[in-house]
């Protein structure tokens, strides 16, 4: 093949994946300017410190539901998560009880979040009585997060040099010890990227939680149980339908700070990940 040909095909490309690029990033600049457009109007002190009263008001109580229902999911969701890919990545990776866990994460990880908030009705809100509240909420994000911690967690092990657990062990450090100060060490900008995935998509659900959490229209109480709380995504779900302009312009506020929340959740991974690897 001569230089020019290559050339050639190589510039195609180049120009091929600009134009693929911009068919992707039209529509996602549309949804934005959609969003911002709608909710920078209705953006102010009041919509940020107020709680939704009727037609009106604000939405703090779903922020600050929102935050502490991700906090106590992710709470729950990164221990369980990363002790389970240490398991898988440094204690028995080849044993048959490891295969059976990466079946169970990866069967996790494809359930639809509406049947895994259908679950958390069924067994919680039901069977052991909660009613809507905070922890079934917080359960059933978790439940969702944890095989994205697992396998984040696995994959981040299993790229640490063979050599660095030889050397730690060499030395007379224990199992525990080289897991802890060493592998989990070295992979931590990989179990970070786990976690971090695991809050971005526990802060734009909205199915498991109608199940869960309910939803309210007060401030969250400190209460686990029998306390619906409320959550930006049902407020973006629920008030766009709503036939008053004022609870549209509050699905919109809604809809424009979750995408701020996640867009800064990235930013903040790629910070910590460059001055982990630095």
């Amino acid at each position: 093949m001569s230089l020019t040909w290559r050339n050639v095909k190589d510039r195609f490309m180049l120009v091929l994946a600009a134009v693929l690029g911009l068919i992707l990033a039209v529509p996602v600049l549309g949804m934005i300017w959609l969003v911002v457009s709608n909710a920078l109007p209705a953006l102010s002190l009041q919509t940020l410190t107020q709680v939704t009263v009727g037609t009106s008001g604000g939405i703090a109580n779903a922020i600050v539901g929102t935050f502490y229902l991700v906090f106590l999911g992710i709470l729950i969701a990164a221990p369980l998560g990363i002790a389970a890919g240490v398991f898988l990545g440094e204690i028995a990776p080849a044993s048959r009880f490891a295969a059976v866990v990466r079946f169970t994460t990866d069967v996790l990880a494809g359930v639809p979040s509406i049947v895994i908030g259908y679950f958390g009705y069924v067994t919680m809100v039901l069977g052991l009585g909660w009613g809507f509240s905070t922890l079934a909420g917080a359960i059933a994000l978790a439940l969702i997060g944890i095989p994205y911690v697992v396998r984040a967690t696995e994959i981040a092990l299993s790229k640490v040099p063979r050599g660095m657990r030889e050397a730690s062990m060499a030395l007379g450090a224990p199992l525990t010890t080289t897991v802890w100060r060493v592998s989990l060490r070295a992979a931590a900008p990989g179990v970070l990227t786990g976690v971090l995935l695991a809050i971005s998509l526990a802060i734009g659900e909205t199915a498991p939680l109608i199940y869960t959490a309910g939803y309210s229209m007060y401030m969250p109480k400190l209460a686990l149980t029998h306390s619906p709380i409320g959550y930006l995504t049902y407020v973006v779900w629920t008030f766009i339908n709503e036939p008053y302009k004022s609870l549209n312009a509050l699905a919109y506020a809604a809809g424009f700070l979750l995408l701020l929340f996640i867009v800064l959740v990235n930013v903040i991974a790629r910070r910590l990940i460059k001055r982990a690897t630095a």
